[in-house]
């Protein structure tokens, strides 16, 4: 999911609980392509892991990698499980534009819920920062919930959006987590087959 000057954007309050370490630090956990495309100015970024969530082909996406007529299928974070990820810290003044950003950027359709999540960093300090996230809304339309693999294939191949070929995206994600020595059996089968 890339950001586009077109996208529309979304008026958003900031999440209840400050997503910081201090005063104006800002954290940002990302799971699939803010991974490896965050397309936001960062301070620091650290491998981090989200316990209560884990990552999941779970969003049929009409927007940046399918369409109305031929949704794609990106990722969520919905509930249950874990998920390693990274956790990026922003400087503070660039907080606000950050989150603008995001917004705009994931909430084209408002498949998702930004959040504020507790985020163990993997860099030996064993610090825990509160991030902003993006967590799957269960309720929407665009949620796939639980498709049979060859299900979320199909959707995977056909995909076409905005932000290109889904299986761009998919491939990606994939490369991305096999670089920083992240598992995902799901992701794995995926990928032989694409």
């Amino acid at each position: 999911m890339n950001p586009t000057k077109n996208a529309p954007q979304r008026t958003a309050k900031s999440p209840s609980r400050r997503a910081a370490t201090g005063p104006g630090d800002l954290w940002v956990f990302g799971y699939g392509s803010l991974m490896w495309n965050p397309g936001f100015a960062f301070e620091e970024r650290v491998t981090g892991k989200l316990i209560g969530a884990h990552r999941s082909f779970c969003v049929l996406s009409v927007h940046w990698r399918g369409t109305p007529e031929k949704p794609g299928l990106v990722l969520g974070l919905d509930r249950g499980g874990a998920c390693l990820g990274i956790a990026y810290r922003v400087a503070p003044a660039q907080a606000e534009a950050t989150l603008a950003y995001l917004r705009e950027r994931e909430q084209v359709t408002n498949i998702y819920r930004e959040a504020v999540r507790r985020v163990w960093l993997k860099d030996g300090s064993e610090r825990s920062i509160s991030a902003v996230t993006f967590l799957v809304d269960r309720g929407h339309a665009q949620y796939a919930g639980r498709l049979s693999p060859d299900e979320r294939l199909h959707l995977i191949r056909q995909g076409h959006g905005v932000g290109g070929p889904n299986t761009d995206y998919v491939n990606a994600t994939a490369r991305h987590l096999a670089e920083l020595g992240i598992r995902d059996t799901e992701m794995d089968w995926l990928t032989q087959r694409l």
